[in-house]
Order: C-alpha cells, then structure tokens, then sequence
C-alpha cells in the first residue's frame, strides 16, 4: 500500500488497530505459556477466529490440538464445550432435542433443551470419527450461526467458532468430510512435532508439581469488536489482484496453467477468496499492520486452499500432492 493510501486511513482505525495489536500480542503472550512452540499454530488460530471463521487442526495425537483449544477459550473470554465425535454419535447431541413435559396441572408441552453447540466455542475433536449424517449437523450452525429444532431456529451464542480436529493416520473408523462441509472451514491447520529445544521444554514443565494455567487477556465483547476492526482494514489493489489470481489459477477450468489442468480434479470456489481476504486482514493486525501484503497472501495460501482443492488419480499416482501444487500457484504470483 503506498504512503498515500496510508494517510486515506482514518485515525479512529489506527488508534483501535494499535489497541487490539496489543492486546493480541498479550494474548498470545498468555497462550504460549501454556503451549509449548506452536506459535504458527497458535497464529493462525487466532486469525481464524478474528476472520470470524472456523478452523481444522490436523495432527497425530499428542501435539497440543485440545489443550489449545480450551487454552484459546479462557485466553479470549469465551465460553467453551467439548464434543467427542464418536460413531454412535447423534445430531440431537450435537444440537439439542425437545423433551415433553408435563405441569403440575397436568397440561404436556414440549421443552428445548440445548446441545453443546451452543457455546462460543466449540472443539468438535476427531470430527471425522463420526457418521456423514451426524457432521451435516455442524453444517447450518457453522454457516448461518443458528440451529433448527422441530422447525424452529434457535441462535447460537455471539460469537460463534468450531475448532475441529482430525488425526491423518487412523484411518479405520473414519468417515471422510463431505467437500460442502471442510469449505466451511477457514482454514486446515496443520499441527506438527515440536523441535528439540520445544520438547525439552515439554517434558520439564509439564512433569512437575505446578501446571501452568492460561489467563484471562481479552473478553468475548473485545474479540466482536476487533472482528469488526479486521473487515474495516482497507486491502491494496495488488493484495486483491493476487488473491484473485491465485484462486482463479487454482480451477482446472479457468487456470492459464497446464499444470493445474492437468493435475487438478477441483478447485476452490468463492469462499477461498473471501478467506484469504479477511484472513490476510487479521493476519496484519494481530502484527500490528493496518494492511495486508502480498507476502501475507503467499503465507496463507496453504492453509486456506489445501482443504479446498483436490488432485487427479493420475497426479496423486505419480506422487504429486497438494502442498507441492499450491508452492507452485505461490511463485505465479510473487
């Protein structure tokens, strides 16, 4: 963005932008003394929920996935539940159910007794794990932000995030996520082995007398707002271009790219770009940036693309993946 744009920036926006930048960063403080060398994790966590989105961890057990879900609920002020999908698992126990009641007078009427889906944030943990039926439940609550009941809607809590997780390797038992329901999804995370040092630290913190215990640094009123702050960021010609153009070079049927074409079966749709473009915002704010990059849409391109794409059998036979396929799209760009 040129220095002209910049002064366009009205000083209301900078002053907030500068208040929430900090409060980010104490939150982030905060949630890093809990969790241990995950700050790229737990960065694009925190973008996902200031984008207003939901997020899918991916990672083998053992790497933190649900400790920084409840870690991110009590750093952010927000009431949090647990759902462990299950292959019995119901989507009455997700949403809640109507109960008949009958009164002291004897007059019967039917009650609404809430699932777990309402609350501010929900880890939903193994979301594969359960049957196709049952995660078409989460559908209408992640995307509308309310849940219908016997034909009526009930609101969900403001705000609203689905954290998820899903292990890469146990397969057996699993149910694949439908396409319409991982578009849902902001952003796939991938959850990775800490480094030595990192471990180290694990195994002394985490095996001794005293547990670290997450604080409190911002309230679920500040978070509404600083979601606001983030759609108020003002976004470049260039930042919008690359956007336009890494999403768009992603469809096999619109791609000026043989590669892409060739390898691709399908790309991302719209909401793709509406992803990279809110999450590029929140990515310059919790950095204290009142404007994304093109940098920042190159950095975000994985995490916002690899649940949205999917390869040919031709290229997966030959051993291309995703990660190698959206490294390219990312150099057609700089």
């Amino acid at each position: 963005m040129s220095r002209a744009d910049m002064q366009d920036i009205p000083k209301n926006i900078e002053t907030a932008a500068a208040k929430a930048s900090a409060s980010l960063m104490q939150a982030k403080t905060n949630i890093g003394a809990v969790v241990y060398g995950q700050d790229h994790v737990v960065d694009l966590a925190i973008a996902a929920i200031l984008s207003g989105g939901h997020a899918l961890l991916v990672g083998v057990p053992g790497l933190a996935k649900t400790l920084l879900v409840e870690t991110l609920g009590t750093v952010l002020g927000l009431s949090d539940k647990r759902i462990q999908f299950t292959p019995d698992l119901m989507p009455a126990d997700i949403v809640g159910s109507e109960v008949l009641e009958e009164d002291a007078k004897g007059k019967r009427s039917f009650r609404f007794i809430p699932g777990p889906v309402f609350t501010q944030l929900l880890m939903a943990d193994e979301i594969n794990r359960a049957s196709p039926r049952t995660q078409s439940a989460l559908l209408q609550a992640m995307q509308e932000k309310f849940v219908t009941v016997a034909g009526e809607m009930h609101a969900l809590p403001k705000p609203f995030h689905v954290l998820a997780t899903q292990n890469p390797i146990e397969q057996e038992g699993t149910y694949p996520l439908p396409e319409a329901q991982l578009d849902r999804f902001l952003f796939q995370i991938d959850v990775g082995f800490p480094t030595l040092d990192t471990e180290r630290d694990i195994l002394v913190a985490t095996t001794g007398i005293n547990d670290a215990k997450a604080k409190k640094a911002i309230t679920a009123k500040q978070l509404i707002e600083m979601q606001k702050l983030v759609r108020q960021l003002p976004v470049s010609e260039g930042v919008l271009k690359a956007i336009l153009t890494l999403v768009r070079e992603a469809r096999p049927d619109q791609t000026t790219l043989d590669t892409i074409r060739e390898n691709v079966a399908w790309g991302p749709g719209p909401r793709a770009g509406q992803a990279l473009m809110l999450a590029t915002r929140a990515k310059a704010l919790i950095e204290g940036r009142l404007s994304p990059s093109i940098d920042d849409v190159i950095e975000l391109a994985g995490p916002v693309l690899k649940h949205r794409m999917a390869l040919s059998f031709a290229a997966r036979a030959e051993g291309q993946t995703i990660t190698q396929t959206i490294d390219m799209l990312k150099t057609h760009i700089r």
